[in-house]
């Protein structure tokens, strides 16, 4: 009896599992034959917004349209300190300037057109793509990245896409330094990165890299005299005269223009604010820490850029204390810039 059971068990037991083993190979086979499973269909809401989010990322050019754009440059020659006369080998070559801010216009103007430089100013994208339409015989364009009206990004995109001065190769204007503000400006097609306020060995590299080469040569002074200059605490005019060239003249210039268009700018940034316009306070800042720096008012420059940064958390209040700053620092800097050129 009990050798019959213990068969029966066994024959039951072998029976289960081939029969497991058949619904586990059958339900396998199934889903295999099964379409791959969709996922949840987006409403129309939300397929909308991820189109938006796609076009407003800036795509990077195809390798042949940056090769195109990049058709004059030529390879970096070592040199030593360059000083303003060094710019004359360069006599000759046109740059279209895109840039808002009157006093950094100026001080590109004077670096380079006394040199025989030809400069045509633009105050924003737009002026400069209708000057482009009317005449396209560049050298190069200097093209702020951040402007009203059509921002540098834009009119460099448009640029771009234009086979009529597509190959003009569009050299970054800006005090935005980040790698991601960098990348977002040669996605957009320019080609390199000038930093606010301008390095006259940064600017003369940039001018023999994509100039077409065919200037006198000259030889390069590697010296550099700084004169007797006044140390002053509030800014450096060492600084100053070196971004201006050594023209103390056009470095008055300069200086007289800050105080006429920015001594009431805590006030008025004080007035954005409280009228809810922080982007409008944001774009003064930025602004002015650029033109801060060109006239070598370095801690200025970094209480501009420190009072920007605090305004896009403004829930924490911070801000004010910058504010305060900003406008004991606005007032010793203007106070010091009337004595300074009072004396000279």
């Amino acid at each position: 009896m009990q050798n019959f059971l213990s068969t029966y068990y066994t024959k039951i037991t072998g029976a289960v599992a081939a029969m497991g083993f058949s619904i586990s190979s059958a339900l396998q086979k199934y889903k295999s034959q099964q379409p791959t499973s969709k996922a949840p269909e987006k409403s129309k809401e939300h397929m909308g917004a991820e189109k938006l989010e796609k076009q407003e990322v800036m795509q990077p050019l195809k390798p042949d349209a940056v090769q195109a754009a990049r058709r004059n440059k030529r390879e970096y020659v070592a040199h030593g300190k360059i000083s303003k006369e060094d710019f004359e080998i360069f006599k000759g070559v046109k740059i279209l300037v895109a840039e808002d801010n009157i006093i950094n216009q100026k001080v590109i103007f004077g670096l380079l057109s006394t040199s025989g430089i030809e400069v045509t100013m633009a105050n924003n994208g737009q002026e400069a793509l209708d000057i482009l339409e009317k005449n396209r015989k560049f050298s190069m364009i200097f093209m702020d990245a951040h402007m009203p009206v059509m921002n540098g990004f834009e009119a460099t995109i448009a640029i771009r896409k234009n086979p009529n001065y597509e190959n003009i190769p569009v050299i970054a204007l800006s005090g935005d330094i980040a790698a991601d503000d960098i990348r977002s400006m040669f996605n957009a097609g320019m080609e390199a990165h000038l930093e606010k306020p301008l390095k006259m060995d940064a600017l003369y590299d940039i001018l023999y890299i994509y100039s077409t080469g065919n200037e006198a040569q000259n030889t390069l002074s590697n010296e550099n005299e700084d004169g007797d200059l006044e140390e002053l605490k509030e800014f450096n005019t060492h600084k100053g005269l070196e971004i201006c060239g050594g023209d103390k003249e056009f470095y008055i210039e300069i200086l007289h223009d800050f105080i006429l268009r920015y001594s009431n700018s805590a006030k008025t940034i004080q007035e954005y604010i409280s009228a809810s316009g922080s982007a409008n306070a944001s774009r003064m800042l930025l602004d002015i820490s650029g033109v801060a720096a060109n006239i070598g008012a370095d801690e200025l420059q970094q209480v501009a850029i420190d009072f920007r940064n605090s305004l896009s958390n403004p829930e924490d209040m911070e801000y004010i204390n910058y504010l305060r700053k900003y406008k004991r620092l606005l007032q010793e800097v203007c106070e010091a810039i009337n004595k300074y050129t009072s004396r000279n």
